[in-house]
């Protein structure tokens, strides 16, 4: 610790603190423009300017380390005079057109030149023009260069954290201008990162531009719904409606930053898809009616099929209130363990269980991943977890963080990452097997027992990876002292995800034998993942993750239910499915999701669906599945009702209400408490509040939470690890090799399910559907990037645009899954993931068809 003096006031700071983050601990107030805390110090607006005793010169505060004994005054007549004259050089080829520049009531240079600007100007010359009109850099950016006093956060902010490097600069002096490639932002992500922290018009949001002024606005924060990164957002309404989004730089994990999807596309809560009404089938045909005329019919439904199975599907992107009152109204009312939480795949409890009970760290995400080592594990956190990545750039790049790669696809954090091994599609338990074994080669530090053991179980595995690539990272993470593992969700999907996450196990428990320090999270694509699998939304697990066959967990539900609990098993969607299809199932209800859209095998789906005996669909958006119903319940969307989410971290925060449900549409909870009075039962409590209030006292994470403790950044719930698997887990059976191209899917960076693609502003930046794939592959077969391509399976085919990525492995397609008009789930197989396909250019495709039909014609004179 260094001791320091600022304006007459001594402070003990860490050594290598700047004189500004002394004087902000102090609370005193140092003017800055091109200063932000996740950027490092650029020192070149001299706004901040400070004198310090011994020194002849004012120095910056943002870049002056203190020293012991240093003393620092801010508020001297020099620094007045000098702040003023910076402002009024800003000033001199500033427009101030303030009266039409979206920036006003919220502009740094309004602020600061009303605290410490000049009242008059010395500069009489004509205003320096670059350009006589705004240039729109994107569909969503536009720029005034004109308005910009070059503090440069905005080309650092989309190098340093974003990644994406779509801005630069070009001259020099005052003739400095922010600009793209070429007047367009063609690498850009289109986050609107650079206009969040423009402290001027310079960059601004071409949606929101002249809609509204700051004090027109009534904003409420709130969570993003988009992923379970869970960044806070303000949401900024007039009059009722949707506005803009906002970020603040002081509050959640993400502070200043937002993705597209989180700062573009949340428009989507005034689709024109939105259901209006109550629907009943008669005659075929879905028809709207009245509450009361849906509740008549379904009460007659549900009488007639009480005597078969009953199910239920919800989506993870509904809040933790929501999903506890689901599975209660299908324990005690419908009296089923038949509930599922994921309509892309069945989740392995008997594997992820454990996994989650003994290594699940429930922490601040910037802490996990300020470990020695970061080992990320499948998926594309880029296209995922977008300000994920931000934070492990950050880490890789200024906390030096050892960042490695186990992955199918590459992503942009590649390039900082210390080593990357590539693993075949579904080979992502053999890679980390390979890990595994070659950690106890290297590991004689391990006690002998649990060599001997580990030995003995996994021995060495057949190749599946770069030969060398698993002794990298053994390497790397031997050599941190603690290690934090980020698993992608997108493991899930495949037939060997149960062996993946025995794999997962058995590398956690070697390295906790190692003396490490250990972390693990999951890195879900959906908003509420975690609190899913918290709230019991699983056919073998009950509230605080507790077993179903744990007599006592139940038996304490039952106490508080009032109500038994079914003690028999449930079965996961899936399996639901099947009972469909074999006229087994009387009741499916399917709650805010699409599986029809998102489920392998579109036409297996398709028909179970249509076997139920009484379909009903409670959502927001008339989807596809909602095209099947029976019964279609119109329900609030996300921003219409107020709850809870828990994201990765396993943080809980509020998400807020900031307008009312749409024409005839009711909250979630109101709708289950109709249903359940429909089957002669009442769900207590039904209030929002009081139901999180049981989800403290019944859910060991998240005991003694309230809602009121949440505060602006939430709070955390709680683990107790319970020890884990004693045993290590067998090696995995050697994948297949694929002499065929392999197809595997997931979110794109601009659209994230099917509640994205109903953004207007996010279809106005995404690209059209795309098929991504090597460049070796594409020459191979005679492709070119932004050719049109059929991709075919044994099951189906789809066409669009291919783009070759020249870091693809060989052997792997892509094909984004949020693109409803692919009906990308029509190529795949139940229990086959990834899928083996072919791709071939569309034209060539369309002239074998030609050549097939007029061989088939009797007329044919060939």
């Amino acid at each position: 610790m260094v001791s320091v003096t600022i304006d007459e006031r001594m402070l003990e700071v860490e050594a290598g603190s700047t004189v500004l983050q002394a004087a902000e601990r102090l609370g005193i107030d140092i003017p800055t423009f091109c200063y932000l805390k996740r950027l490092p110090a650029l020192a070149s607006c001299r706004m901040c300017l400070v004198e310090i005793e011994g020194q002849r010169r004012l120095q910056p505060s943002c870049a002056t380390a203190v020293t012991d004994g240093m003393v620092v005054r801010t508020n001297t007549q020099l620094i007045d005079e000098t702040r003023s004259s910076m402002l009024d050089m800003l000033l001199a080829n500033h427009p101030l057109d303030c009266p039409i520049c979206d920036k006003g009531g919220e502009c740094e240079l309004q602020d600061m030149v009303m605290a410490y600007g000049p009242r008059t100007s010395r500069f009489r010359d004509a205003k320096r023009v670059f350009h006589s009109e705004d240039i729109r850099l994107s569909p969503v950016i536009i720029m005034n260069v004109n308005r910009c006093i070059q503090c440069q956060r905005c080309v650092r902010m989309c190098e340093e954290v974003v990644g994406a490097v779509a801005l630069g600069t070009v001259e020099k002096g005052m003739d400095t201008a922010v600009t793209g490639f070429e007047g367009s932002l063609a690498s850009c992500d289109q986050c609107g990162n650079c206009v969040e922290v423009c402290p001027v018009g310079a960059l601004m949001s071409f949606p929101y531009r002249y809609k509204a002024r700051p004090w027109d606005l009534v904003e409420t924060d709130t969570v993003c719904p988009h992923c379970g990164t869970g960044c806070q957002l303000t949401v900024g309404a007039r009059k009722g409606e949707f506005m803009r989004v906002r970020s603040k730089v002081e509050h959640g994990i993400n502070r200043e930053t937002l993705c597209v999807r989180g700062r573009f596309g949340l428009d989507f809560v005034g689709s024109q898809d939105r259901i209006k009404r109550p629907m009943i089938r008669r005659d075929g045909a879905l028809v709207p009616v009245s509450w009361d005329e849906a509740g008549d019919y379904l009460r007659r439904r549900l009488s007639a099929v009480a005597s078969k199975a009953a199910g239920g599907l919800a989506s993870p992107r509904l809040p933790n209130e929501v999903l506890y009152q689901f599975q209660k109204l299908m324990r005690t009312a419908f009296r089923t363990n038949n509930i599922d939480c994921s309509s892309r795949w069945s989740t392995p409890f008997d594997a992820l269980g454990p996994l989650v009970a003994a290594f699940y760290t429930r922490a601040p995400l910037e802490e996990v991943i300020g470990n020695d080592c970061v080992l990320v594990v499948g998926g594309n956190v880029t296209d995922e977890n977008p300000v994920t990545e931000y934070l492990l750039r950050d880490c890789a790049r200024r906390r030096q963080t050892g960042l490695l790669m186990l992955s199918a696809r590459p992503s942009r954090l590649d390039a900082d990452a210390r080593a990357v091994v590539r693993v075949p599609p579904g080979g992502e338990a053999q890679g980390l097997a390979a890990v595994v074994s070659a950690l106890g080669a290297a590991g004689q530090a391990l006690p002998g027992d649990v060599f001997a053991d580990m030995g003995a179980k996994t021995g060495r595995p057949a190749a599946a990876t770069d030969s060398d690539g698993p002794d990298r990272l053994a390497a790397a993470l031997l050599e941190g002292r603690s290690v934090t593992v980020l698993v992608s969700a997108d493991l899930l999907r495949s037939p060997q995800a149960r062996a993946t996450l025995y794999q997962l196990n058995n590398l956690l428990q070697v390295l906790r034998a190692l003396g490490k320090g250990l972390a693990m999270q999951f890195l879900f694509d959906r908003a509420n993942q975690l609190g899913a699998w918290d709230m019991g939304v699983l056919p073998t697990a009950l509230p605080g993750l507790w077993a179903l066959a744990n007599d006592a967990a139940r038996a304490t539900l039952e106490r508080a239910w009032g109500v038994e609990i079914p003690s028999e098993p449930g079965v996961d969607f899936d399996a639901m499915l099947e009972l469909c299809d074999r006229k087994r199932m009387g009741a499916l209800y399917i709650v805010g999701s699409d599986p029809l859209m998102s489920y392998p095998d579109r036409g297996f789906v398709q028909r179970a669906l249509r076997a139920a005996d009484l379909l009903i669909v409670q959502d927001a958006f008339l989807t596809d599945t909602a095209g099947l119903a029976d019964v279609v319940l119109p329900a609030a969307s996300y921003g219409e009702e107020s709850g809870t989410f828990t994201n990765n971290e396993g943080r809980t925060q509020k998400v807020c209400k900031f307008r009312e449900p749409a024409l005839e549409a009711r909250d979630n909870l109101a709708i289950f408490d109709f249903v359940a009075a429909l089957r002669g039962q009442a769900l207590r409590p039904s209030i929002q509040g009081e139901i999180f209030g049981e989800i403290a006292r019944l859910v060991p994470a998240y005991e003694g939470l309230t809602q009121d403790g949440l505060g602006a950044d939430g709070a955390f719930t709680k683990a107790a690890l319970a020890p884990p698997v004693g045993e290590f887990f067998a090696l995995p059976p050697a994948p297949i090799a694929a002499d065929r191209l392999m197809l595997v899917t997931g979110n794109c960076l601009f659209h994230n399910g099917y509640l994205s693609e109903r953004s207007e502003i996010l279809n106005t930046v995404a690209d059209d559907p795309y098929v991504e794939m090597s460049a070796p592959d594409a020459t191979q077969l005679g492709l070119a990037d932004g050719d049109q391509v059929v991709v075919r399976s044994a099951q189906g085919e789809l066409t669009a645009k291919l783009k070759v990525n020249k870091r693809f492995p060989r052997g792997l397609v892509f094909v984004p899954e949020n693109y409803r008009s692919l009906r990308l789930n029509s190529l795949m197989r139940r229990g086959e993931y990834p899928c083996p396909v072919e791709v071939e250019m569309a034209h060539a495709a369309f002239e074998i068809a030609t050549v097939a039909v007029a061989e088939a014609r009797p007329d044919n004179p060939i």
